[in-house]
This record gives structure tokens, C-alpha cells and sequence, in this order.
């Protein structure tokens, strides 16, 4: 009976060690998180989470899929596609994080076999525990494109046969939508949000750095350049006057007081939200902690 005593709790622990060792390891692993968008600034709708995750170490890569060279109103092409990629650069400087355009022409891109190959290799050679983009439901065809080109390669990634000289994934990543207004042919919905009230500056930082959209040709294509102000330090109050808006946190209240609770969930001011797409590794209130360990 003693010897039985004594030999059940290192049992116990012979058998629930591997689990606690496996527990504290991935807690302590870092993530690599790829964020795709269409242009230079489009990574930026999620730079507020991108933010987060960079201040807890882990590995963050913004990519814009084409150069930008056709978003403005009177710089030629190949100087602006210098410009925005310097912009870029300077934007994923603010949180620390890098950010790349490929060179793909703005307003041409396509959902081609060697655009599909591209993005695998991003994928893989960042290793990406997430992949975050937009829904093939946009507007604008390079952003529907964007999506369908990630969309294509979600599975793919994890393929030897398919791009074997760039290392397959042995576990397909979680692939996330970001959040949009379009309804057809379904709404977003928001599996996760995400609280930036702590980063949402940072945020404004990162798109203050794309001086060529936020205060040429955006206000340009909306017919509101001229309510622009002129120096630096006013120009980054009135975007911040106008870009919070889109991190406004209202519509995800149900949502944010599922993940944050009643008191803080209510008191949120800003916020990104994600979609999950249903490809690769699915979110789950089990695995949600160790993707966005902020919570």
C-alpha cells in the first residue's frame, strides 16, 4: 500500500509533464505573422495589432503586393514606385516591424499561377504561424485580387511538389480576413477583435509616413484636397481627426465584451477586427490566446 502511495505521484508527474513542458514552450515561441495587402498602406489596417505583437517579440512582415505606381495625380509612375516604397519602409519603422512591396504594377494586378507562387514563397519563407488579409470581395480588383491570390496559395503552402526549392509549411497557418464594408455576397463578421486603444497613435504614425496617399492622392480622389492643412504637425492631427474613425470600435461591442468582458469590452474606444476565413488552422476559444497572446 506505501509502495503504491509513493509511486502515484510520480506517475502523475511522468504523465502530465510532457503536457506542462508543451504548454510552457509554445507560450514562450515566437509567432510569425505575414500581413497582405494591395498597396502600400493596406498592410496598415491592421498596424495597430501588428503593433502588439511586435512589442512582444514576435516576428511581423507587412507586404504590399504591388508598388503603388498609379496612386496619384501627377507623379509619374516610376518615381512615385520609389516613393511608396520608401514610405512603406518608414511606416513598419514606426512599430518596428518590416515592410516590403513587390513590384507588381498598381491597378494590373492579376490572380496568375507566378502571382499564386509569389505569395506562396512569402508565406513560407516567413514560416507564417498567421497570414492576415483582405476578402475577395472589394471593389477595387487589386484587392479582390489579393485575396483570391492568398485564397489560392492557403493550402498550397503546405505542398512539397508545388515551389520545392522554398521549404514547405508542416502546419498550415491561420488565415484571417481583414475587416471591410461590403456586404455582397456576405458581411464581415468578426471572429476576433482586437483592442488598440493603447497603440491607436502608433497606428496614425504608420500611415502619416504615406504622405503621397494621405495628403495627395486620397484627399485628390475624394474631392477634398484642399481641406489638407499645410504644415507637417497639422496634417498629422487632421489625419488622426479622420483615420480613427476607421478603427472605431462601436460596431464590434458584442464581440469585444465576449473577449475583454463587460466592464473593459464597454470601455473600448478602437479597435481592428478579423475574420476567420476557413482555410489552414481554425481560431477556436482554445487556441485564441496563443495567435493574440494579448488578450
Amino acid at each position: 500500500m506505501k509502495k503504491s502511495v509513493i509511486l502515484l505521484p510520480i506517475l502523475l508527474f511522468t504523465f502530465f509533464l510532457p503536457v506542462a513542458l508543451s504548454q510552457s514552450s509554445q507560450g514562450n515561441e515566437k509567432l510569425h505573422i505575414i500581413i497582405i495587402g494591395a498597396h502600400p498602406d493596406d498592410p496598415d489596417k491592421a498596424g495597430g495589432t501588428a503593433c502588439k505583437w511586435a512589442k512582444m517579440g514576435h516576428d511581423v512582415l507587412m507586404v504590399s503586393l504591388t508598388n503603388g505606381d498609379a496612386g496619384h495625380q501627377t507623379i509619374k509612375a516610376r518615381e512615385l514606385a520609389k516613393i511608396r516604397r520608401e514610405e512603406a519602409r518608414k511606416a513598419g519603422e514606426v512599430i518596428g516591424v518590416r515592410y516590403i512591396t513587390l513590384d507588381n504594377h498598381d491597378g494590373q494586378l492579376m490572380p496568375t499561377f507566378e502571382n499564386r507562387l509569389e505569395v506562396i514563397r512569402l508565406i513560407r519563407e516567413q514560416k507564417a504561424d498567421i497570414v492576415i488579409f483582405p476578402r475577395p470581395y472589394d471593389y477595387h480588383p487589386d484587392h479582390r485580387y489579393t485575396g483570391t491570390l492568398v485564397l489560392d496559395a492557403a493550402y498550397m503552402v503546405t505542398v512539397p511538389a508545388i515551389l520545392p526549392k522554398v521549404p514547405y509549411l508542416k502546419k498550415n497557418p491561420v488565415f484571417l480576413y481583414m475587416s471591410d464594408g461590403f456586404i455582397h455576397p456576405e458581411p464581415f463578421k468578426a471572429d476576433i477583435c482586437v483592442n488598440i486603444d493603447d497603440v491607436i497613435e502608433k497606428k496614425i504614425d504608420m500611415y502619416h509616413q504615406h504622405k503621397s496617399q494621405m495628403y495627395e492622392w486620397l484627399p485628390f480622389n475624394r474631392g477634398k484636397l484642399n481641406d489638407v492643412p499645410k504644415t507637417d504637425a497639422e496634417r498629422r492631427i487632421w489625419l488622426g481627426q479622420t483615420r480613427k474613425s476607421g478603427s472605431d470600435a462601436t460596431p464590434y461591442k458584442e464581440k469585444l465584451i465576449e473577449l475583454y468582458g463587460r466592464e473593459k469590452g464597454a470601455e473600448i474606444k478602437y479597435c481592428e477586427a478579423f475574420q476567420d476565413s476557413g482555410y489552414g488552422t481554425r481560431i477556436t476559444k482554445e487556441n485564441i490566446s496563443y495567435y493574440f497572446p494579448f488578450y
